[in-house]
């Protein structure tokens, strides 16, 4: 029978920056020694859980996203082959741990970490990061305690076997944050694309008896080297928007179709952007 392991779900549409989980990190380990987990954590200067800020698009049509960023408890983690002597082991629960004694001078492990999740200690001389608060889990928890605080479910706590793990990351569209660095990361996000992925939007408008009006339910195409990327139609604000592209990812046109004529913008889509008002007749 194969090992269930711990799993940490991040919803990036439900953070709202409230900083409970990070809060509730420095409450846990400040001024709090565990022997055998870590040695306490740095009053200042330290987030084992971050909290990173991204704005898209321009006013007035932009947003702004949350990404919680902490230790991924990785299966494949490059901090584990740059520690020496045994410094960072990962249980058969799938949590890693930095052993507080072995780690001591071994400032490597902070640039090992491509997520940056590993903090340096000056005072301690140690490399440090969020394990998962495993010294409560292992006291009978049912879910670290930045997790317990979330007031909105950004956070989720389960602990499964891999193979099932596996379809319900399927199931709910969960992402690694860079899979690029092929970690096996046991922190999966869902709705990443609010965070990591562009927008292009703007507003339809025509000129009716000299007035400037939005419309509504005029038909927008997407297209990039001439194939339709996606299409939609405007809301009552005249406002439109297409959503989950890549930064960086070439030129684009759209195209607006409506009673009141057609209109025609191109776009070379670096970040996400408001086009601004795409005039009927141009």
């Amino acid at each position: 029978m194969s090992q269930a392991k711990w799993n940490l779900i991040v919803d990036v549409a439900n953070c709202t920056n409230c900083n409970l989980c990070a809060l509730a990190v420095q409450d846990e380990h400040v001024e709090n020694s565990l022997p055998g987990y870590a040695a306490e954590m740095p009053k200042h200067g330290h987030r084992w859980i971050d909290i990173q800020r991204r704005e898209r698009g321009q006013a007035p049509m932009l947003d702004v996203a949350y990404l919680p960023t902490m230790c991924q408890h990785c299966d494949d983690a490059p901090c584990m082959a740059a520690a020496e002597d045994g410094a960072i082991t990962k249980r058969p629960d799938g949590i890693v741990l930095i052993d507080p004694d072995k780690a001591k001078g071994q400032k490597q492990l902070v640039e090992a970490c491509p997520y940056g999740a590993i903090w340096w200690n000056e005072e301690l001389d140690l490399p440090q990061h969020w394990f998962f608060d495993a010294h409560l889990l292992d006291a009978g928890w049912k879910e670290p305690r930045c997790v317990d605080v979330c007031p909105t479910g950004a956070l989720r706590s389960v602990k499964l076997d891999d193979d099932v793990m596996e379809k319900l990351a399927q199931k709910e569209e969960l992402e690694p944050l860079r899979p690029e660095l092929a970690t096996k990361p046991r922190v999966h996000y869902k709705n990443l694309w609010r965070y990591a992925r562009c927008f292009i939007g703007g507003t339809v408008s025509e000129e009716r008896d000299g007035v400037t009006e939005c419309v509504e339910g005029a038909e927008v195409r997407l297209l990039r080297a001439g194939e339709t990327v996606a299409d939609t139609v405007t809301d009552g604000f005249g406002d439109f928007r297409f959503d989950r592209l890549d930064p960086d990812s070439g030129t684009y046109t759209v195209e607006v179709t409506a009673a009141g004529g057609t209109g025609r913008r191109e776009e070379t889509l670096g970040e996400s952007v408001n086009l601004g008002e795409v005039r009927l007749g141009t």
